[in-house]
């Protein structure tokens, strides 16, 4: 995500697809509310663990929502795939909402997978709706959206 600040040498990126993106923030947004509180300290233990780094879980590298920078975004068009089902699936919707405030001016397309869950499609890669999201993730790369 942060292509469009450390230009690669003759790299150019079209665009980026985020199938149920894991991004997440400190405080509870949309269907996060309603979650105990140890799944939610679980996700941020994870975070912490995978980045002791970390500024916590408003860090831009897990929370894009709060990246100064995000409006220079390295690439014209965006794809945003979340789950019906998916703890993260807010965090993924909001990302679409800030990066079209943000004055970055790309396309973004969002799909909502109904009656999934996180990465369904991993473990269901033949099912209707996988073979639905890889097609129309196929479609946006070839730009046929």
């Amino acid at each position: 995500m942060r292509f469009g600040q450390e230009k690669l040498n003759g790299v150019r990126v079209s665009g980026i697809v985020l199938i149920n993106p894991y991004f997440w923030g400190e405080e509870p947004i949309g269907n996060e509310v309603n979650e105990l509180e140890r799944v939610l300290k679980g996700i941020s233990a994870t975070w912490h663990l995978a980045c002791p780094q970390t500024s916590g879980c408003d860090d831009p590298l897990i929370n894009p929502a709060k990246d100064p920078n995000l409006s220079s975004l390295g690439c014209s068009k965006v794809f945003v795939a979340v789950c019906e089902e998916d703890l993260l699936r807010d965090r993924g919707l909001l990302y679409c909402k800030t990066l079209k405030k943000s004055g970055w001016n790309g396309e973004i397309e969002i799909m909502e997978v109904k009656g999934e869950g996180h990465v369904f499609h991993l473990f269901k890669p033949t099912s209707v709706n996988a073979v639905a999201m890889l097609k129309n993730i196929v479609s946006f790369i070839h730009g046929q959206n």
